[in-house]
């Protein structure tokens, strides 16, 4: 093949190439961006690059099934992903409210794959074809893996491998899985009886050849008991390492879901081979119509430079997909594909990222990983970085010098997750200087997420303390460069252990530190993550404490209104809140209130109403005053005339 083609979408695609058949065909969520940021593509790209033959149907009609037939039948089979986005995710707010835009479709449109996509799309291609393997992926099988809840449904559903009838699910980044797969499959093995390859889950009626397993409580059990499901999770949660952990079994009516123990991480070698392969970097030509695909700008010009985080944050998926172990890529692969964005007709001079998961982690928290593993029960950051913890920015500041003295390059920012504990934890000031000083575009994104002590605790963050140090670092080192550079942090509402108190005690954080958050991300119950399990059950799996949980929905306008208490559209919510929490010492005219009394904001409307009146009728003298000037005008020059 040459470094100009797009993997095949069509059958005239495939005679240009003179393949009468396919190996695999991708059915994706996405339409098809061929880029290293699009987890369809990269597995289609990965398949190739060893040989195969791959095909993508992107964004099939789901109520069509010849859309599913237009690549034939593949040879080994077919693999199902919903997208870069859980469907659900995407198409529905955390109020439940329908998304009007798809970032991932051509020009933004909605509608164009359906919900639980990975469910949909396995039927019609069973449908299709009858007796093909079909092996679901991405991050939509892959935090479904076992019976789990859902907050669209408001119930636990069973394990999507059981669900969608599947043969084989991949869960986690998708690599190494795929390619002993295929190799298996090539060889002519049944995929009923490839059920050995770590990182996957399978189906069984029988465990007679399960071995050195744990099982779980049953989807019966944990849709029944919400301490089962603690239970269940607790263990899913604890043997998430490819080194210790355990392969876990989990019953669903007469059959039993198998999960394997996590794959390796992929080795530097290979992570950049991934990042090797003939993409185009771009949509398919057949968007341009429609605008193209809005997702390509976000990612275009960034690099993406490691895998995995072991910040461990309860509200974040990646513990359960991409792990806790960095997986780094080379300064050469990552400077190659610096320069083919250089080349790239549109680029501006500006690289708009360099980073991942959490950008400044460039290598393994610690030396015990390589041997042991994860630990099983401690973080390496929380609630205190660990003894242990390798704390170094001296190979990421390298990298950022290498790629900013690049020929061409104007600016290389960072806007991935900066994970300022860690920045703090770093004896050094270097990174920090350079980071202000070379890669800030004006300001810089951070997530505190909460300053209450037992919402942090929960959401596995650091201490108010730290980020207040960090601020007055940030801001001192601004200083020093005569930079007039600002943070902007991310602020989360309603998350487990979150009450009107702890939402009161963030609007007077807001207030003292006079700043109002344009933005506001509610808590966003998804499947995988341990705050998720905290929401349903009510309690820390981890040690079986109730956690207060902010579920109705008149509370959870509360506690995000109290967020922006200067907005006027809110002063009900927050009057409300502040009413409910016995905190009317927050309201009055002092400058520890957050809100005015009712009658000063009357007042407040009226006098402000009646400003407005008086300039609306000044407005009119004056334009009447300029009309009858320009008439006396036009008249004078007529007599001259």
């Amino acid at each position: 093949m040459t470094k100009n083609e797009f993997l095949p979408i069509s059958k005239e695609d495939m005679k240009k190439r003179g393949w009468d058949y396919l190996d695999f065909i991708i059915v994706t969520g996405d339409a098809y961006v061929d880029h290293p940021s699009f987890g369809g593509p990269v597995i289609g790209r990965t398949l190739e690059g060893a040989g195969y033959k791959v095909g993508i149907i992107a964004q099939p009609d789901w109520k069509k099934i010849d859309d599913f037939k237009k690549l034939g039948r593949p040879r080994l089979g077919f693999l199902i992903t919903a997208g870069n986005i859980d469907s659900m995710v995407n198409h529905y707010s955390v109020s439940k409210r329908r998304r009007d835009k798809d970032l991932y479709s051509p020009g933004g449109k909605m509608g164009l794959r359906p919900d639980r996509a990975t469910i949909v799309y396995t039927n019609m291609v069973k449908r299709a074809y009858k007796k093909v393997p079909i092996i679901l992926g991405g991050i939509e099988a892959s935090l479904r893996r076992f019976a789990h809840y859902d907050y669209w449904d408001d119930k636990v559903r069973r394990s999507m491998l059981y669900d969608s009838e599947a043969d084989l699910l991949i869960y986690g980044m998708g690599e190494n899985q795929v390619l002993e797969l295929a190799e298996y499959l090539s060889s002519g093995v049944n995929i009923k009886h490839i059920n050995h390859i770590r990182g996957t889950v399978y189906k069984t009626d029988t465990l007679e050849n399960v071995y050195d397993y744990i099982k779980i409580p049953s989807f019966e059990d944990v849709s029944e008991d919400k301490m089962k499901y603690g239970e269940a999770f607790k263990v899913q949660y604890e043997e998430q390492d490819h080194i210790r952990g355990k392969t876990i079994v989990q019953k669903h009516k007469d059959e039993y879901i198998v999960q394997n123990p996590p794959t390796e991480p992929l080795n530097q070698e290979n992570l950049d081979k991934v990042f090797s392969y003939p993409y185009m970097r771009t949509y398919h030509p057949i968007y341009e119509k429609d605008g193209g695909i809005p997702a390509i700008k976000e990612v275009k010009f960034s690099l993406i430079s490691e895998r995995g985080c072991f910040g461990s944050c309860s509200f974040c998926a990646l513990t359960f997909h991409q792990g806790r172990v960095i997986q780094p890529r080379s300064q050469v692969s990552i400077i190659e594909e610096a320069q083919s964005i250089i080349s790239d007709k549109d680029f501006k001079g500006y690289i708009h990222d360099v980073g991942g998961p959490t950008a400044n982690f460039r290598h393994q928290a610690c030396e015990k990983q390589k041997k042991h593993g994860t630990c099983k029960s401690k973080q390496c950051l929380f609630p205190n970085p660990c003894n242990n913890l390798k704390v170094d920015h001296d190979e990421y500041l390298e990298l950022l010098r290498k790629l900013r003295s690049l020929e061409g390059v104007k600016k290389v920012f960072v806007r991935s997750g900066l994970r300022y504990d860690y920045i703090m934890a770093d004896k050094k000031d270097k990174f920090l200087k350079e980071l202000c000083e070379h890669h800030v575009s004006g300001q810089l994104k951070v997530a505190p997420e909460h300053v209450s002590p037992r919402v942090l605790k929960l959401m596995g963050k650091p201490g108010r303390n730290v980020y207040d140090k960090f601020v007055d670092k940030y801001y001192k080192i601004n200083d020093k460069l005569g930079k007039k550079q600002f943070l902007v942090p991310y602020l989360m509402s309603s998350h487990p252990g979150s009450d009107l108190k702890a939402a009161i005690e963030m609007a007077e954080y807001l207030r003292d530190i006079k700043y109002q958050p344009e933005q506001v991300q509610d808590f966003y119950p998804t499947p995988g993550t341990l705050s998720t399990c905290m929401f349903y059950t009510g309690f820390d799996p981890r040690n079986m404490k109730k956690v207060y949980v902010p579920k109705d929905r008149r509370e959870k306008a509360m506690q995000r209104a109290l967020l922006q208490y200067r907005n006027p559209r809110n002063y009900e919510l927050v009057k409300e809140a502040l009413e409910k929490a016995g905190r009317l010492d927050l309201i009055g005219h002092g400058p520890k209130c957050l809100i005015r009394p009712r009658e000063d904001r009357k007042s407040y409307k009226g006098n402000r109403a009646n400003q407005g009146n008086k300039r609306k009728n000044e407005n009119n003298r004056n334009k009447r005053g300029k009309n009858t000037t320009r008439g006396k005008n036009q008249g004078a020059r007529k007599k001259k005339r």
